[in-house]
């Protein structure tokens, strides 16, 4: 299991564009039709990642809490399907469909939109304000696998409760971590 921290670059760089096919629906999504009033979350997780499978329910746990309260979730996968079949788009609906997934769970197969948004690890997230500029490049909260720390979402839980009281951000970002993504070849 590598442990791959998010790539640090610089905040405020605008949320690139993209239009990709939901594993569930068939649909497909660009990043206007996802984003929130007050803010947007772009996350690239797997099914297989020890990282992710800590969290996703946490994930969904998220959505639920903050979907209505003008908060979107973009959730990727850009995982090799080839290489690692346990993310080829027909697992992807699965597991969307058994944790009742509220959002798309968007399959980018040419990985073009993890390059795009310098994505390097599963998960990772970055946060775009209502003008879609990136205010936070980081962690979910301090669980990981083997620490023994329940998932509670506390550091995304505090940017989007920023972002809806319309706080700038005044706090340390700490670095999301996981496995890297499967790119190919």
């Amino acid at each position: 299991m590598a442990r791959t921290p998010t790539t640090e670059i610089p905040l405020g760089f605008t949320a690139p564009k993209f239009e990709l096919q939901d594993v569930v629906s068939a649909k497909t999504f660009t990043f206007e039709q996802l984003k929130g009033e007050k803010g947007t979350v772009v996350m690239f997780i797997c099914n297989h990642c020890p990282f992710v499978i800590l969290v996703r329910e946490e994930i969904v746990r998220l959505a639920h809490d903050y979907l209505s309260k003008g908060i979107g979730f973009v959730v990727i996968s850009s995982n090799d399907a080839e290489n690692y079949p346990e993310d080829a788009p027909d697992k992807m609906k699965t597991l969307a469909e058994q944790l009742q997934f509220p959002f798309p769970y968007l399959y980018d197969a040419s990985q073009e939109v993890a390059k795009a948004y310098d994505a390097a690890c599963t998960p990772d997230f970055s946060v775009f304000d209502a003008e879609d500029k990136c205010v936070y490049r980081g962690q979910l909260d301090d669980a990981r696998p083997g620490n023994n720390i329940t998932p509670d979402g506390a550091s995304l839980r505090k940017v989007f409760d920023y972002l809806i009281a319309n706080k700038t951000l005044d706090f340390e970002q700490k670095p999301s971590l996981g496995c890297n993504i499967k790119w190919k070849g």
